[in-house]
C-alpha cells in the first residue's frame, strides 16, 4: 500500500526516504527498510507493506489494555500486528514485534472485516494494540473510521512516539490512549529503547492537552527504572504536567527478549510506587501483572 505523500519526503540530493511517520524519521535507501521493518523504499516511494496483515484478532475485556477508565466493563475488539518503531531490550511482545514472518504467520482482513467483526462480538470499541499501532497508521486509520462510522471508539495502546506529522493524523481519529512512559532517564530510553524520552513526554501532554482519555502505563524493572527517585519524577510529571486524573498503572516486569537475565519485579516495589503516586494526589493508580 502506497503510503500518502505528506508522510514521507524524497531527497533532491539521493534516492533516500524521509519516512515520517513515526519519531525515527528513518532515512530509507531503495529497496531497503526503516527501524520498524514495514516500510519501504520502492522505486523512490514509501510503501506500507503490512498493509492489512495482522497478527492476532481478539475481543478483550477493554480493563486489559489496560484501559479501567474508558467505558468500564465492556468488551473492545484488539487488532495486532507487527514490528515496533523502538527496540527496547525487555519487549513483552517481541514474538511479535521482533521476532516474526509476517508473510506466513500473518493474518489477512479488510478494515470492513474488522469493523463487522468487532460489532459480531458486541465490542464497543476496537483496540490497536500488542505491537506498537504508529507503524500501521495508513491501515488503522481507514478502520478506525469505517469504525467510528458504525458508532465505535478508537483506542490505540502505543509507547507514545509519534511524529509531529502522525500525532496530527491520529488525533483525528482516536478516542482514547494507554501510553507507555517507560521511565523518566533519558539514559534509559536511549540504550534500552532506542529512542527519545523527550519526544514521549511532549506527546503525552499533546494527547492530554487535546482532551483525548488518556491512561499511562509505567513497566517497573528491577534496577533499571525501579528508584524511589525515579518514581517520584514520573508521578511528579503526571500530575503536574498531565493532571492528577489521570490514571496511572504501575505493572510488573517478567524476563523477555534480551533482558532475560532480571528477576520478576518485587510487588513490593509496586505497592510503595503506588504510596508515592498517591502522595502527590494521583486520584487512580492501578498495578498490573500481580
Amino acid at each position: 500500500m502506497l503510503v500518502n505523500n505528506n508522510l514521507y519526503k524524497k531527497s533532491s540530493k539521493s534516492q533516500k526516504l524521509r519516512c515520517e511517520i513515526c519519531a525515527n524519521y528513518c532515512k530509507i535507501a531503495e529497496g531497503n527498510f526503516g527501524v520498524c521493518r514495514q516500510h519501504k523504499n520502492i522505486n523512490g516511494e514509501l510503501f506500507d507493506t503490512s498493509y492489512g496483515i495482522v497478527s492476532s484478532l481478539s475481543p478483550d475485556p477493554i480493563e486489559k489494555k489496560p484501559l479501567h477508565h474508558f467505558l468500564p466493563s465492556t468488551f473492545t475488539y484488539s487488532i495486532g500486528g507487527f514490528g515496533c518503531n523502538m527496540t527496547c531490550l525487555h519487549c513483552q511482545n517481541y514474538m511479535i514485534s521482533h521476532e516474526y514472518d509476517k508473510n506466513s504467520r500473518g493474518i489477512k482482513i479488510t478494515p470492513e472485516t474488522i469493523v463487522e467483526n468487532a460489532i459480531n462480538y458486541n465490542c464497543q470499541s476496537i483496540a490497536w494494540t500488542y505491537n506498537e499501532p504508529t507503524i500501521h497508521l495508513p491501515f488503522s486509520k481507514k478502520t478506525s473510521m469505517l469504525a467510528r462510522a458504525k458508532n465505535l471508539k478508537v483506542i490505540y495502546v502505543t509507547n507514545g512516539y509519534f511524529s509531529q506529522q502522525s500525532i496530527e493524523e491520529i488525533l483525528t481519529f482516536v478516542d482514547a490512549f494507554n501510553i507507555d512512559l517507560k521511565s523518566m532517564s533519558r539514559e534509559f530510553y536511549k540504550k534500552v529503547c532506542g529512542a527519545d524520552l523527550d519526544v514521549v513526554l511532549d506527546n503525552l501532554k499533546r494527547v492530554y492537552m487535546e482532551g483525548k482519555h488518556l491512561e499511562v502505563t509505567n513497566l517497573i524493572i528491577n534496577d533499571y527504572n525501579d528508584s524511589i527517585d525515579e518514581i517520584n519524577q514520573l508521578c511528579d510529571f503526571v500530575a503536574n504536567e498531565l493532571g492528577p486524573e489521570v490514571p496511572l498503572h504501575f505493572s510488573r516486569a517478567f524476563p523477555y527478549y534480551k533482558m532475560r537475565d532480571i528477576s520478576p519485579t518485587n510487588p513490593e516495589i509496586l505497592f510503595k510506587a503506588r504510596e508515592i503516586a498517591n502522595e502527590h494526589g494521583i486520584e487512580n493508580v492501578h498495578l498490573g501483572n500481580i
